[in-house]
């Protein structure tokens, strides 16, 4: 939108959001994102070719190069954690340069997941996972309050 309220909420610092998710759960996660639309903050993400699939091709590079744009954009990094996202290579590239560009991170199971390893960084940062819940995460992602990295309540 283009109008002078959404340009003045923007430049007064609107939350973007980025969603980090295992590339076999983008089914999953693209039925969740009508969730959380928001008019308070943007989300993004990636949804191309899978790292997983090109980890060792050349343009495994451009998707970290705009993996890597996206996150330093945002201010928030959703985790959706499945039994898929620790051992995703997109998931660990995704924490790791949010955790490098300071992005506070949450991590909430994604919708269906009843039991997941967590990813390494949620582990080694000792962050708090939740439980789906659309409401919670509203509540996580609107709370202005919150620390880097300390997003327990």
């Amino acid at each position: 939108c283009k109008c002078r309220e959404c340009s003045v909420r923007t430049l007064k610092g609107m939350k973007k959001i980025y969603l980090s998710f295992a590339g076999q759960d983008t089914v999953r996660a693209m039925k969740i994102i009508p969730l959380l639309a928001s008019q308070e903050y943007e989300l993004d993400f990636y949804s191309g070719a899978q790292l997983e699939d090109c980890l060792d091709q050349p343009q495994a590079a451009d998707i970290k190069r705009l993996i890597g744009e996206k996150i330093v954009a945002s201010n928030v990094t959703v985790c959706l954690i499945s039994e898929h996202s620790h051992s995703s290579p997109r998931v660990e590239l995704e924490l790791q340069k949010s955790l490098n560009k300071g992005n506070r991170i949450i991590a909430m199971a994604l919708k269906g997941t009843q039991e997941a390893v967590l990813p390494r960084i949620i582990r080694e940062e000792n962050l708090k996972f939740y439980p789906w819940d659309p409401q919670q995460l509203r509540r996580l992602l609107e709370d202005d309050r919150a620390k880097l990295f300390n997003n327990s309540r």
